[in-house]
C-alpha cells in the first residue's frame, strides 16, 4: 500500500519534468541570487543559546489548515526579529501549500539562513534552491539512496549551500554517514504510525558524528523539550506548527526563545 511519501514523490517526479521543460538549468543559473554568498545555519546554531529554526508552513497532509492567512515575508521577518537562527520555508505546493515564490519573498525580507524544505529527488531542485535564495537544502534519507544523498550533498556544497540530512531511524543514519553534510536532523515523527516522540532523537544522539550539528525535528512544543534535548548534544530545533498555528508566529517564537534562554 502506497504511503503519503510515495504519493508525494510520484507527484514530484511529474512536477520536476514539467519544470525542466519550462525553466531549463541555464535559466536558473542566470538568477541574480545564484551568485550570492550564503549564510551558514550550522555556525548560527553553534553560537546560539536557543537553536530555534522557525518554519513557515501553511498546511500539511495531516493538518489541512495550519495558517493560510499570513504573508511569508512578515512571518520570516518576525522570526528573525524574535532571535531565531534561521527559517525553514516549505516550497511544496500540492501537499503543503508552499512555493518557490515564498522562498524568494523570504530571501528578500531577511538576512539570516533560509532552508528550502521540500522533497528533493533530482539535482534540478538543488540548482532551483540556489537560484531562489536558499542557504540550506533538506535531503530526506527515506526517499533517497545513499549514493543520491552523497551526490546531492556534494552538488549543494559546490554551490555554496549547506545540507540538512533528515533521518527517522538508525538504519537511515548509518547508511549515510559518508555524505558531506553539515547538519543531521532526527525526525521525531514515525513515518508508519505518524506518532511523535523525542525518544528517537535521544537514541540516535550518540551515533551522529561530533562535527555535524544535531537537529531535532517535529513534535517540539515546550521550552523543556529543548532544554532536555540540548543535554543530548542537540543544537538545532525545527519548529513550525507550534508557531504557525498562532495569530503572530514571530511573537510566539520570541516568547518561546525567551523562555528557553531564561531557563538555561
Amino acid at each position: 500500500m502506497a504511503t503519503i511519501l510515495d504519493t508525494i514523490v510520484q507527484h514530484k517526479l511529474t512536477e520536476i519534468q514539467l519544470k525542466k521543460d519550462l525553466f531549463p538549468v541555464r535559466h536558473l543559473e542566470s538568477s541574480p541570487l545564484f551568485q550570492r554568498k550564503g549564510f551558514s545555519l550550522s555556525e548560527a546554531l553553534k553560537n546560539s543559546k536557543s537553536g530555534i529554526i522557525a518554519e513557515h508552513k501553511r498546511r500539511s497532509p495531516s493538518k489541512h489548515n495550519i495558517n493560510q492567512k499570513l504573508y511569508v515575508n512578515e512571518v520570516v521577518a518576525g522570526y528573525q526579529k524574535a532571535g531565531a537562527c534561521g527559517s525553514s520555508v516549505l516550497t511544496d505546493n500540492s501537499f503543503f501549500g508552499g512555493s518557490l515564490e515564498d522562498l524568494q519573498l523570504a530571501r528578500a525580507s531577511v538576512d539570516f539562513p533560509l532552508l528550502r524544505k521540500d522533497f528533493i529527488i533530482d539535482e534540478y531542485q538543488i540548482i532551483e534552491a540556489k537560484a531562489s535564495g536558499a542557504d540550506v537544502i533538506l535531503l530526506i534519507a527515506a526517499i533517497l539512496n545513499a549514493q543520491q544523498v552523497k551526490n546531492f550533498a556534494k552538488l549543494a556544497n559546490d554551490l555554496g549551500m549547506e545540507v540538512l540530512l533528515e533521518v527517522h531511524n538508525e538504519e537511515e543514519l548509518q547508511a549515510n554517514l559518508n555524505a558531506e553534510v553539515q547538519l543531521i536532523g532526527v525526525n521525531n515523527r514515525n513515518l508508519k504510525t505518524f506518532e511523535v516522540s523525542t525518544e528517537i532523537s535521544k537514541q540516535l544522539s550518540t551515533l551522529i558524528p561530533k562535527e555535524i550539528v544535531k537537529i531535532s525535528e517535529s513534535g517540539l512544543k515546550s521550552a523543556n523539550d529543548i532544554i532536555e534535548l540540548r543535554e543530548f548534544g542537540y543544537r538545532g530545533f525545527l519548529i513550525g506548527e507550534t508557531f504557525m498555528k498562532t495569530k503572530n508566529p514571530g511573537k510566539s517564537a520570541q516568547q518561546f526563545i525567551e523562555e528557553i534562554e531564561g531557563k538555561k
